[in-house]
């Protein structure tokens, strides 16, 4: 996978940076925000595929909105080498709703299991899903694979390439 490569201390700094900008939409508009950014393991959190995908999400996440009735009333985008991100403050949609909507677009999408989109209530608080993510490799619960460091970081980056690369193929 080709890109730069992030140290840790910019992804917590980026991490706090998003944090701090919810905290900003929640207290401004006092409404659920959707948190959409692209799941990317190793060092390299975005590229030219990676972008791809991410732009396809924002116009699937945004259709989605749209289709519902929801009135996005704030907006943060960022591109960054830590990654490509997006944060709405949604009006018109209950949370859990836009959850559904959320796991919806991750489990339809060719490359919805590279999407991360959060969504956290008026009162800050994330919701959680209904069931665990899958491992992009071997296909049993992610946070498992994760904390016994089950797969290389190498073979997680050609997993995600192999999706990038497949799903983008297919659209050319």
């Amino acid at each position: 996978m080709t890109g730069n490569a992030i140290g840790l201390p910019f992804m917590l700094a980026r991490r706090e940076a998003r944090a701090y900008e919810q905290k900003l939409l929640l207290t401004k508009h006092n409404l659920p925000l959707v948190s959409f950014c692209m799941n990317i393991p190793g060092p390299i959190k975005t590229n030219e595929l990676i972008r791809r995908a991410f732009d396809i999400g924002e116009i699937l996440l945004l259709e989605a909105l749209r289709h519902v009735g929801a009135e996005i009333l704030g907006a943060s985008e960022v591109h960054e080498d830590t990654g490509d991100e997006l944060l709405l403050a949604v009006k018109g949609v209950e949370p859990e709703i836009l959850k559904d909507i959320a796991v919806n677009i991750e489990q339809s999408s060719p490359v919805g299991r590279l999407f991360d989109i959060d969504v956290i209530d008026a009162d800050g608080r994330k919701l959680s899903r209904k069931e665990f993510r899958t491992c992009l490799i071997c296909g049993k619960q992610a946070q498992d694979c994760a904390r016994s460091r089950t797969h290389t970081v190498q073979e997680l980056q050609q997993a995600v390439d192999d999706i990038l690369s497949h799903f983008l193929g297919a659209l050319s």
